[in-house]
């Protein structure tokens, strides 16, 4: 019984000197494990501050990098931003990807003839897999040219998009289904994000898709398109509850699954 005792109080005053015993969390773990965050077209970092703060929180590093989106064609910008990226995530263990509409395309133009070794996850938002109708039927408005540069005018439905080959990482897809530019949404035949249709959203080859009640201009603030986002760089899946979001999951989809459904363009 003594023995004991005296064992306890070893062991009490041992905590008492040196503090708890430390475990590794959550957050601790992923410290090797970068996500870069790329804007969309006529948009800054800035449209992606609640989402690295998310990813932060979660213990990432994260490089929310800014690029002037509307100054050069999109095999311009892809040159500019990964020169200036790849010293950066060069000795990363892992480098996830999120990308808002345009980002996903400047991932995927730097995927064509690139490798990137240390590829992790990818979610791309509301990202102009097959074109838009708006593009094919505003570009050669001179306003439409000159807010949205030369980039802008790659965006319709046979355009750089459709010229881009299907994607061989692990990708999670968000569409939104919500529109507040009623002008823009007439120009676009079925269930749109206000730039982009739904059916044209998705890829040919793709991981995982989620469709929610959101916008394109708004949808990277969205706390649960956010929320599924870090789900799906946790765990390579969307988090399915039946309960907040219109979901649509394929495990991997194929080129006959989009023809089924109608979709043969490319979004915005």
């Amino acid at each position: 019984m003594k023995t004991i005792l005296i064992t306890g109080l070893l062991v009490m005053t041992a905590l008492l000197l040196h503090g708890t015993p430390k475990f590794h969390t959550c957050a601790g773990v992923k410290k090797q494990e970068t996500v870069v965050l790329l804007h969309g077209l006529a948009r800054s970092a800035k449209a992606m501050n609640k989402l690295e703060k998310k990813l932060n929180a979660e213990g990432y590093t994260v490089i929310n990098h800014d690029y002037p989106s509307t100054s050069a064609t999109i095999e311009e910008l892809t040159a500019d931003i990964f020169q200036t990226l790849e010293p950066e995530i060069a000795d990363a263990e892992t480098v996830h990807f999120v990308t808002h509409s345009m980002g996903g395309l400047i991932l995927r133009e730097h995927l064509e003839n690139r490798k990137l070794p240390n590829l992790g996850r990818v979610v791309m938002l509301a990202p102009p897999s097959r074109g838009s109708e708006v593009t094919d039927k505003l570009g050669g408005v001179f306003l439409y040219k000159w807010i949205n540069g030369p980039a802008g005018d790659q965006l319709g439905t046979n355009g750089h998009p459709l010229r881009l080959k299907a994607p061989d990482f692990e990708l999670g897809i968000i569409a939104g289904d919500r529109s507040i530019n009623p002008v823009l949404s007439m120009l676009i035949p079925g269930p749109d994000d206000g730039k982009v249709a739904v059916a044209r959203v998705r890829p040919a080859v793709y991981s995982d898709y989620l469709q929610l009640h959101t916008t394109h201009a708004t949808m990277m603030w969205n706390r649960t398109v956010i929320k599924q986002t870090v789900h799906f760089l946790q765990n390579g899946r969307f988090h399915v509850d039946g309960a907040s979001c219109s979901v649509k999951l394929r495990s991997r989809s194929t080129t006959a699954d989009q023809n089924a459904t109608g979709t043969s363009g490319g979004p915005s």
